[in-house]
């Protein structure tokens, strides 16, 4: 599903009416004329890569958009030059296209720098920030805690002609790194922390990615977020719980910056090229998406790309957007999972069984249906001659005739699943054992006739099939209990399957007890690489095609990796939920 641009008039055709407290407020505020139009952003910082957790809020905030045609736009909130990275920058642009979304405008923060440096000398010029020479060790002294009020800074009532003076000298590079801050001036006795007069600007003689040299200090990034949105227009700013308690000085930046009534601050903006019509936004908090067995700080992330505890930012086994992409999953499993999980105040942990629901839920409607076999034993139909070959049609699709049919050959060797023999059956085992029988998927009967051993391992089997049961004859009616599948030896590609689970092996490796870390449950079966075979319409798969291999799983063409000489397919996810199982 690809939506363009979101400007987003495009709206999809019979799509449910979706119902939650935020879409009650923009329906309110248009409905009342609050709003003509609405405005909405994604602002992720372009310091790692996005993970599964941003997919819900991309989710929100384009799909807002596209429902009651409003604007949505992208901005990389870049205020830290020394954690920024171009690669992560064009990785999160490609992330969103990916799920289907395109942005009314790309912008940044340091699009603004000029105007966040403006609307600081007015501050200091009102009267409600100054430069402070402390520490940040001795900021954090002075903060006070929870339950202990904060302490004024010995600097905070400097005249308005000292602090404009030392604020122009910070951004001449005059300082150095930690020598002074721009604070606001709020409230030290404050019981919201992040109101005792919190800093606006440091000092970091970084080179930007954007802007270069031109900038020694940079904005931090609450009170560079609040004014960028107030300069964009965004008329509801949407963002994770863990930004609720951070509102009041949100609308603390913008209520007394005051853009709209300030048009000199920005009045530069047009001029290079960033249409601007500054309003008030409305910061509304949401719960943010929490999966079991995985983790998802960037911190963490970036240790297991770094330690090579993974195979890089797009390993399939990665939280990350690129990874899952990767691994398989399309697009469609991310909206369904952020509609299954909704939005809500109320912070919960979502079982990663139900994100691999959505996942199979999604491939089992819309994806075709091949032949493979990973763990191969190759089968010889004695009763068939050497030079035997057929051609066989078979549906792409048991349950939508639109996919159509394919050909499949068939001749006198196979390759079967080694687990679909048994020398010494289990109870309950209805495949091949020897002089058992076994249905061959869409050929007839085969029955075991001998087993060949190197030692105590099983090279090869032997077996006789059943003319009669061939499809279209009496006997193909025949009742066998077990139906298997197979590749045709001669016509079949080798390929490598690249088998995948769960990167951690408990529901929650985040936990830090017994003197373990996340490093420690790390799961040593989240990968098994085998080498198989394919049918030959499996292997001329386009790269990132999605695919069941019947009885085994979804899977997909690797992304980087796969070749119709070399095919190499990635396990999306299993067909049932295994992990369940009497866990």
């Amino acid at each position: 599903m690809s939506h363009s641009p979101t400007d987003a008039g495009s709206t999809e055709a019979a799509t449910p009416v979706k119902q939650d407290f935020i879409r009650q407020i923009v329906r309110d505020d248009l409905a009342s004329g609050k709003h003509a139009r609405i405005k909405t952003r994604f602002p992720p910082e372009p310091n790692g890569y996005l993970h599964i957790g941003h997919s819900k809020a991309i989710c929100l905030n384009f799909g807002i958009g596209l429902e009651f045609d409003g604007r949505v736009n992208l901005r990389f909130d870049d205020t830290n030059p020394a954690r920024e990275d171009p690669e992560y920058v064009e990785a999160i642009k490609e992330d969103v296209r990916w799920l289907g979304f395109e942005w009314a405008e790309l912008r940044h923060a340091s699009d603004y720098f000029l105007v966040f440096y403006l609307a600081a000398e007015k501050l200091v010029r009102d009267g409600k920030a100054f430069v402070c020479d402390l520490s940040p060790e001795q900021v954090r002294e002075y903060r006070g805690s929870l339950t202990e009020a904060g302490r004024e800074s010995p600097f905070r009532n400097r005249s308005i002609e000292e602090n404009l003076d030392l604020l122009r000298r910070m951004r001449t590079g005059e300082f150095p790194d930690g020598a002074r801050t721009l604070r606001a001036k709020i409230d030290m006795a404050s019981g919201n922390i992040n109101l005792r007069d919190p800093a606006l600007f440091r000092i970091k003689h970084v080179e930007h990615q954007n802007t270069g040299a031109e900038w020694c200090i940079y904005p931090m990034y609450d009170y560079a977020h609040a004014l960028s949105d107030a300069i964009e227009g965004i008329t509801h700013s949407l963002c994770t719980l863990e930004f609720e308690d951070h509102r009041p000085l949100y609308d603390w930046a913008v209520d007394n910056v005051d853009l709209p009534n300030h048009p000199e601050l920005w009045s530069h903006l047009p001029e290079r090229g960033f249409p601007t019509a500054p309003a008030k936004p409305r910061q509304i908090e949401f719960s943010r998406l929490n999966i079991n067995y995985t983790v998802m700080s960037k911190r963490k992330l970036l240790a297991l790309v770094n330690e090579g505890l993974v195979a890089g930012w797009d390993d399939p086994r990665m939280p990350t957007l690129q990874g899952i992409r990767r691994r398989g999953c399309p697009p469609k499993a991310l909206h369904l999972l952020a509609d299954r999980v909704g939005i809500s105040k109320q912070n919960s942990l979502i079982d990663f069984s139900v994100f691999e629901g959505c996942i199979r839920e999604t491939m089992d409607g819309d994806c075709a249906r091949r032949m493979a076999v990973i763990d191969p034993l190759k089968l010889v139909i004695e009763n068939l001659p050497e030079a035997h070959e057929e051609s066989l049609v078979f549906p792409n699709h048991p349950k939508n005739e639109t996919f159509g049919s394919r050909r499949v050959p068939f001749s006198r060797e196979l390759w079967i699943e080694r687990e679909d023999f048994m020398e010494v059956p289990a109870k309950g085992f209805h495949r091949l054992v020897p002089e058992g029988e076994v249905r061959l998927r869409g050929i007839g009967i085969v029955k075991c006739t001998a087993v060949i051993k190197d030692g105590e391992r099983v090279v090869e089997l032997r077996g006789t099939l059943d003319p009669e049961s061939r499809a279209g004859l009496p006997g193909a009616d025949r009742k066998i209990k077990g139906t298997i599948h197979w590749v045709s030896a001669k016509h079949a590609v080798a390929a490598e399957v690249r088998l995948y689970d769960r990167l951690f092996s408990v529901p929650d490796p985040d936990k830090d007890e017994a003197g373990k870390t996340y490093r420690d449950y790390l799961n040593p079966d989240s990968v098994r690489v085998v080498r198989g075979f394919v049918e030959p319409e499996a292997a001329v798969l386009a790269i990132e095609s999605g695919v069941q291999f019947e009885r085994l799983g979804y899977f997909c063409a690797d992304r980087r990796d796969h070749r119709n000489d070399a095919p190499v397919f990635n396990r999306t996810v299993t067909l049932r939920d295994s992990w369940n199982k009497g866990a």
